[in-house]
């Protein structure tokens, strides 16, 4: 410990040393360049202990002095952290929902790496799921968010791209969450045949794209129950083999063919608003699907009780991810 405490004490020697001459360099241009400023100078000493509490900000010197060393960032570094930025001037359209949750280190933000997590690394050490289904039981329980919020959690990791499609010909609402327009998207492509890369559109986010519903048509169940949609998952399975794929589906007592949906992919995960779907109603959809392919469950507007707050303080609010197990059935 003692070796520790010297080392310590010497590197702040340093520093000091170091911040006390760049005080006489500038000190020594100044007097040349202008009269004195007026305004009084800190010690070095005050001036490191002040840069513990709050950043400091270095005024630009035009050629004047050598400049500042500076270490130089690996590029990997900077094309991650760029493409696990979704506040930048292409995302401008967002949600401004999608942005809160996203801008900051907010607990919404954490369920969902949370459910990522889940997804990448499936406790029984199985295969992670490639294609998922995000749906409710319900209308208005908030399954778009939860699927576009799950494809920019996935899109922020280190290799995962992800195709988000809205299968939601109803109501379709995931292109507006991200700022796009449904001037053409999935009906298009299952009704009059468009190719499937003429409707996929970029979000903003590096690795994170989308094909929009696109106008809703006058036979929502017989495009979604057709065999082109079986073809379609089809092709982006294998086309886009580096892509995980979540599809944006009806409610199903809305749409029977969300059923057909779940039979077709690798996994559902299910959006449960507190306070509107019944447990009876849930156990159904889940006993219809199955309970094998439900990769987790969502709690949408959950209020965390007080033991909960006292123990994860902010770590609480309006999502909660639980994995579907024998407590949650």
């Amino acid at each position: 410990m003692g070796k520790v405490f010297k080392a310590l004490n010497k590197a702040q020697s340093n520093v000091v040393n170091e911040v006390a001459q760049q005080e006489e360099k500038v000190g020594s241009v100044s007097a040349a360049s202008g009269p004195e400023l007026k305004r009084p100078v800190a010690s070095a000493r005050s001036q490191t202990a002040e840069s513990t509490t709050r950043p400091v900000t270095v005024p630009r010197q035009e050629n004047k002095g050598a400049p500042l060393p500076h270490k130089t960032v690996p590029a990997s570094f900077v094309a991650r952290n760029e493409a696990a930025a979704p506040l930048d001037n292409t995302a401008r359209g967002w949600d401004e929902r999608l942005v809160t949750a996203f801008g900051t280190a907010s607990a919404v933000s954490e369920e969902f790496r949370r459910l990522r997590t889940h997804i990448l690394h499936p406790p029984n050490g199985g295969t992670p799921p490639r294609t998922i289904l995000v749906t409710s039981v319900l209308p208005q329980e908030g399954k778009t968010f939860v699927c576009g919020g799950l494809g920019v959690a996935l899109a922020q990791g280190v290799k995962e791209h992800v195709l988000m499609i809205d299968c939601d010909l109803r109501r379709p609402f995931l292109a507006t969450l991200f700022g796009q327009d449904n001037e053409q998207g999935l009906a298009d492509h299952l009704g009059s045949g468009m190719e499937l890369g003429g409707v996929i559109r970029k979000t903003g986010l590096g690795k994170l794209s989308l094909v929009p519903a696109g106008p809703p048509p006058t036979n929502p169940a017989e495009l979604l129950g057709s065999e082109e949609l079986v073809a379609m998952i089809r092709e982006a399975k294998e086309r886009y083999a580096d892509r995980y794929i979540l599809l944006d589906s009806p409610p199903l007592q809305q749409a029977a063919e969300t059923a057909i949906l779940a039979r077709l992919v690798d996994g559902v995960v299910l959006v449960v608003r507190e306070g509107r779907s019944r447990r009876e109603a849930v156990a159904r959809f889940v006993n219809n699907i199955g309970p094998e392919k439900i990769v987790g469950v969502v709690f949408n507007a959950y209020e965390s009780n007080l033991l909960e707050r006292s123990l994860y303080g902010s770590y609480g609010g309006a999502y909660h991810y639980s994995s579907y197990t024998a407590e949650t059935r």
